[in-house]
C-alpha cells in the first residue's frame, strides 16, 4: 500500500530529473536537447496527476512536490533558454574561467564586464514569473477544474519552440522575426504577464467523453493536430495563442 502511494511521487521526481538534465543542456547552449528533456518532463508531469487520480492517492505532499519539479522543468529551463536566445542577439559578457586560474584573471573578468550588455538577463524574468505563478496556484482554490493564467508547461512549450523553429524551419523570414531583439524582449514580457494574468483558461481534463460538454476541448485538439501537421514546430506558438483566444471566447462554456 505504501508503494502505491509513492507511484505518483516517483513519476513527479522523473519530471524533476528530466528538468535537471534539460537545465544542464540549456546552460551549455544545446537548446534542442534541452527541449527534448523538457517535453519528457512535461509528459511525466501529466501522468503523475493521472496516476494519483487513478490510484486515488492524491496528497498534499504530491501537490507540493509537483510544483517544485515544475519550477525546474517549466520555470528555470525556459528562463535559461530565453537568456540564451537573447544572448544570440545582444551578446553577454561571461566567460568560462578554467580551474586553476589566478586571482588576476577573476579581477580582469570583473573589470571587463562593466559597461557591457546585460540585457539577456531579462529572459530570467520568465523564471521569476513562473515561480510566482506556481506558488499562487497552490493556494488558489479557483484553479481546481480550470486555470487562471497560462499554465507553466504551456508557457514553457512556447519558449522552447523558438530554438526548435530556428533549427528545423530555416526560412529567412522566420529567423529574422525570432532573432529580432524587440520580438524576444516583448515575448518575454508577454510570457510573464500571461503566466499571472487573471484570464480564465480551460483545462484539457475530460470528466466525460461526451462531445456536448467537451466541445471546446475537442475543437481545440482537432485544430492543434491540423496546425502541427501544416506548420510543424511553428504551430506551437500558434496553438498557445489559439488556446488563450478560445478560452476567452468560450469562457462561459468551458
Amino acid at each position: 500500500m505504501q508503494l502505491k502511494k509513492q507511484i505518483p511521487n516517483i513519476i513527479t521526481l522523473l519530471n524533476l530529473f528530466c528538468g535537471c538534465i534539460a537545465t544542464i543542456f540549456a546552460v551549455q547552449g544545446a537548446l534542442e536537447l534541452a527541449a527534448l528533456f523538457v517535453v519528457l518532463g512535461i509528459g511525466f508531469d501529466f501522468f503523475d496527476g493521472f496516476a494519483a487520480r487513478i490510484l486515488n492517492v492524491q496528497s498534499e505532499l504530491g501537490l507540493q512536490l509537483d510544483s517544485l519539479a515544475d519550477m525546474v522543468t517549466s520555470g528555470l529551463v525556459p528562463g535559461i533558454v530565453m537568456f540564451q536566445m537573447l544572448s544570440k542577439v545582444f551578446g553577454f559578457p561571461y566567460q568560462v574561467i578554467s580551474e586553476g586560474s589566478s586571482q588576476i584573471d577573476y579581477f580582469e573578468f570583473v573589470l571587463s564586464s562593466f559597461g557591457l550588455n546585460y540585457l539577456p538577463l531579462i529572459g530570467l524574468l520568465i523564471t521569476l514569473a513562473s515561480a510566482y505563478r506556481l506558488a499562487k496556484f497552490n493556494i488558489d482554490t479557483r484553479q481546481t477544474t480550470s486555470f487562471i493564467g497560462l499554465p507553466t508547461p504551456a508557457n514553457t512549450l512556447l519558449i522552447l519552440s523558438l530554438p526548435l523553429i530556428l533549427q528545423f524551419q530555416t526560412e529567412v523570414w522566420i529567423s529574422d522575426i525570432i532573432l529580432n531583439p524587440w520580438f524576444l524582449t516583448g515575448l518575454t514580457l508577454v510570457s510573464c504577464y500571461l503566466l499571472n494574468a487573471e484570464i480564465p483558461l480551460f483545462a484539457l481534463k475530460f470528466k466525460t467523453w461526451g462531445f456536448a460538454e467537451n466541445k471546446v476541448r475537442y475543437i481545440f485538439l482537432f485544430l492543434t493536430i491540423v496546425l502541427l501537421i501544416v506548420l510543424k514546430f511553428l504551430a506551437i506558438p500558434c496553438v498557445i495563442l489559439l488556446y488563450v483566444i478560445m478560452s476567452m471566447v468560450f469562457k462561459e462554456k468551458s
